[in-house]
């Protein structure tokens, strides 16, 4: 699969299906201000208020593909499993945590395009089903994706919105993310890594894989450290992955120059992001916000957030998470917090019944077909759809404990 800062199509090939998309949304987004389907005052505001977040979006990619290329995920993965000693149980618990905490510190987008690789590879070292390993990294990608702003877009829009710091964000969503992680550990194990076990329970232990620069690989550690750190300190979003993101790219630019390219920038996610956003809100204008509405209700109490949670996932498997996010915002009174953070988690546990409800999906469909890993689709969907209503019920109802 092609990574989202891969280089641009070779000419006389086809154009990556991916570039097409977020090229076609760009243009369609500036034809709908260009023809005043959306207002330009209502235009500027939108990319006035994404701006950060497209220059977190854009220097975490950076630094995920850096610390990917230091040789990190690599290391931890081998770490993991040696100390699982060859127990297919022990491997699997810390392969849910290696891939809930990458998700977690670095994004879902992150774990879709980095860490798939690495889990698939591993899969081959132990000479393991490969299945199992791969639908924990794209399920734990979306439902390990509510515990901090900075794991996962519609997060930081949500958490500006509502006005919580990280801490305070934390603080509200620790119970439902960890209700999420709880029943998609459950059923994955039930579902997938039970069925595909070794005959005996037990795999062959990797040998120990030591990063190829030193230096680089403590570099990339700390520069993960530091970024969130600074993140819990309540430092900006874009200026904590900037700060973090210049540290190792500077260790780069000493240790290893011809790693540094142009196409470490995710043109692609960036283009995507921008004419996402102008053409839900121009749609929204027009008609969808009514729809959404309507859904939505107006109801308050329990029924009222389990209402707006069952909106965010329903929308998210119709037509994308981060534009269900947005069609839901725009409806839903700033004030009414416990429904924003319900319709929040719908639109990061729920988007798993089919393959386009994320962009973590799509890019980790993609690693799969590149790798040449077939996941059962029929199997996968089924048990992605369990996993999105249950996950769904179960983060919500944390979250009117919590919220």
């Amino acid at each position: 699969m092609t990574a989202i800062g891969d280089a641009p199509t070779p000419p006389g090939r086809r154009p990556h299906p991916l570039d097409v998309i977020a090229v076609g949304l760009a243009l369609a987004g500036a034809a709908c201000v260009a023809t005043g389907l959306l207002p330009r005052a209502d235009a500027a505001a939108t990319l006035t208020r994404i701006l950060p977040l497209l220059i977190f979006l854009g220097t975490v990619v950076v630094l995920a593909e850096l610390t990917a290329a230091a040789g990190v995920f690599d290391v931890l993965a081998t770490r993991m499993a040696r100390a699982a000693r060859g127990r297919w149980p022990a491997l699997f618990a810390l392969c849910v945590g290696f891939a809930a905490l990458t998700t977690i510190v670095l994004n879902l987008d992150t774990t879709a395009v980095l860490l798939t690789p690495v889990m698939l590879a591993l899969a081959v070292t132990l000479r393991t089903a490969v299945a199992p390993l791969a639908v924990t990294t794209v399920w734990l990608a979306n439902t390990a994706s509510l515990l901090l702003p900075v794991s996962n877009l519609t997060n930081l829009l949500a958490s500006e919105r509502i006005g919580l710091d990280p801490l305070a964000y934390l603080g509200v969503m620790w119970l439902p993310q960890l209700a999420a992680i709880a029943v998609t550990t459950v059923l994955l194990w039930w579902f997938w890594w039970r069925r595909d076990q070794p005959p005996d329970g037990r795999f062959p232990p990797p040998p120990t894989h030591r990063p190829t620069d030193a230096v680089l690989y403590r570099t990339a550690l700390v520069a993960c450290l530091l970024f969130v750190a600074a993140i819990l300190l309540g430092a900006p979003v874009g200026l904590a992955s900037a700060v973090a993101t210049c540290l190792l790219l500077l260790g780069f630019a000493i240790r290893s120059p011809g790693t540094l390219r142009p196409a470490l920038l995710p043109w692609r996610l960036l283009v995507f992001v921008t004419g996402l956003f102008l053409v839900i809100q121009t749609i929204g204008v027009h008609g969808l916000n009514d729809l959404v509405a309507w859904l939505a209700g107006d109801e308050g109490g329990t029924s009222g957030v389990l209402r707006a949670g069952g909106t965010g996932a329903l929308l998210a498997n119709l037509v994308n998470n981060l534009p269900a996010y947005l069609a839901g915002e725009a409806v839903l009174p700033t004030g009414d917090r416990q429904r924003l953070l319900a319709l929040l988690v719908g639109t990061n546990v729920g988007p798993l019944a089919l393959p386009w409800a994320s962009l973590a999906t799509l890019l980790w469909l993609e690693r799969c077909r590149a790798a040449r890993v077939r996941v059962p689709l029929a199997r996968f969907l089924l048990t992605s759809t369990v996993l999105a209503v249950l996950g769904t019920l179960a983060a919500v109802g944390a979250l009117l404990l919590t919220g």
